[in-house]
């Protein structure tokens, strides 16, 4: 996935670039991801001004999660768009000169992996819901309460008054 410079400022059209990406390694070290599909990359390379490449489009892909309250198996679709500006720098430039919306590039070819992926990874949910009202699992037994209630006692005692729980059972014996 690489951009010449000079080759795309002289074409009439955009350049297309449809290709699929494999990401697993980027996201080997989450354990709430299971499995993540290859990433389809849809983009279009325009000349800009002077020595500058707008490079927009689309990333698709599915990524398995584990929801993060009851630990469920959840399928997350991700459609990112992607929008990056490139400059060509012929010589060094001085920071207080440079933009923050462009990248600027010292070669005349640019790969876009590494671009493609950190948008990959800064658009990927933190944590994912099986549903918005999802229930969890009980903190007593591990029973997932989505598919059903348990026997544990989940009653809330104030802690200033739980000493008294057991007040009239000891009485009795």
């Amino acid at each position: 996935m690489k951009i010449h410079f000079r080759k795309l400022a002289n074409a009439d059209e955009p350049l297309h670039i449809h290709e699929t990406l494999d990401v697993s390694e980027l996201v080997k070290g989450r354990k709430d991801i299971l499995a993540v599909a290859p990433l389809s990359v849809d983009l279009k390379a325009l000349p800009a001004d002077t020595d500058c490449v707008n490079v927009v489009g689309k990333l698709n892909g599915n990524v398995d999660m584990l929801c993060a309250r009851c630990l469920s198996e959840v399928n997350s679709k991700l459609n990112i768009p992607f929008a990056e500006t490139f400059k060509w720098l012929k010589q060094p430039l001085l920071p207080e000169d440079e933009d923050e919306e462009l990248i600027y590039i010292e070669d005349e070819i640019v790969d876009l992996v590494p671009f493609v992926e950190e948008n990959f990874v800064l658009h990927l949910p933190d944590s994912v819901l099986c549903k918005a009202d999802c229930l969890g699992l009980c903190q007593k037994c591990g029973q997932n309460l989505n598919e059903g209630t348990c026997s544990c006692d989940n009653t809330v005692i104030d802690p200033r008054l739980a000493a008294l729980k057991g007040f009239f059972t000891k009485q009795d014996d």
